[in-house]
């Protein structure tokens, strides 16, 4: 489809992950296995936090929500692409591509503050382990988790419904493929800078607080750990914390790597894999980093499948 005037376009066209026709198939069959992979495992985390009665407590509760949050962030994105991969023209509808738009920025700011309010958790379990089960209490989780959800639904919607009562012209080819906001942007006739401008200062205090809450509680932490007499005391310490820090270094890296290169050196090809990895890549390996070689996760599967009278141990 051509340039041409356009004040609410019926649909848009979206790029896609390649441009090369003999990389469509095995990218499919790839991607396919890893979307499987990444439901598979984060919606039997769900299952299992919320069915083991040895899981409830507060750090799985808090796993139980970024899988929820892992599991909508490559959902509002995937299946879409993946029939993309059977056409011939990978289309989306206005409406479509606005609530794609939406909910992918509320997954994306809902995990960046949960990942804060996780390093919190850590914080209170090294440096106040006796008073934890009285610090973190039910109460306090559901406040925890419950403000990114509320606020992340402010600038998605913001945002979203600035970006789509605005007028676009030009071509309705998206250089990408989901529908995000700067690609999207870059169709607008009206409001273009002054929405930029909103983007940035959202993006700006998203990451700086969040990232701010994780960096302070990290530092009290390795106080803490310095001060420990007994280095039995230290490894344990680390141990408890080492999932949650790779999470973290791999969820930021990948942000700050994709938000913060000069507009000379992106390219399409760099900037597809990079959201490829923290759309769909990230949220399968989240699992695997912080729960599945966790020995009470291991323990929690057996009594599910094998023994489920056994008590916790």
């Amino acid at each position: 489809m051509g340039p041409q005037n356009l004040t609410v376009p019926a649909e848009f066209i979206l790029m896609g992950v390649t441009s090369q026709p003999e990389l469509q198939l095995p990218l499919f069959r790839v991607l396919l296995i890893i979307y499987l992979v990444t439901v598979l495992e984060n919606l039997g985390m769900v299952i299992l936090t919320k069915l083991d009665s040895c899981l409830h407590t507060p750090m799985y509760f808090f796993i139980r929500h970024l899988a929820l949050i892992d599991l909508g962030n490559s959902t509002v994105i995937y299946p879409k692409m993946m029939v993309s991969f059977m056409t011939d023209q990978n289309t989306i509808s206005y409406s479509a591509c606005a609530s794609q738009m939406a909910f992918f920025m509320f997954f994306i700011i809902s995990e960046l503050f949960l990942l804060s309010s996780m390093a919190y958790d850590r914080y209170v379990a090294i440096c106040n382990p006796l008073l934890y089960n009285v610090i973190m209490s039910q109460r306090l989780c559901l406040v925890l988790v419950g403000i990114p959800y509320v606020y992340s639904t402010f600038p998605s919607v913001l945002i979203t419904s600035k970006i789509f009562v605005s007028s676009f012209c030009g071509s309705n080819v998206i250089n990408y493929f989901y529908c995000d906001d700067v690609p999207v942007l870059s169709k607008l006739c009206t409001n273009a800078q002054e929405i930029e401008s909103l983007i940035f200062l959202f993006s700006a205090l998203n990451v700086t607080s969040s990232l701010l809450v994780v960096l302070v509680s990290y530092i009290l932490i390795l106080l803490a750990i310095c001060r420990m007499q007994s280095a039995e005391g230290k490894r344990k310490a680390f141990s408890t914390c080492a999932s949650h820090l790779t999470v973290v270094v791999v969820f930021y890296g990948t942000l700050l790597f994709m938000y913060l290169q000069p507009k000379s050196t992106h390219s399409f090809n760099t900037d597809t894999t990079a959201s490829v990895f923290y759309t769909l890549v990230v949220p399968m390996l989240n699992p695997l980093i912080y729960s599945f070689r966790n020995k009470e996760v291991k323990n929690a599967i057996q009594r599910m499948f094998y023994n489920p009278c056994k008590r916790c141990v």
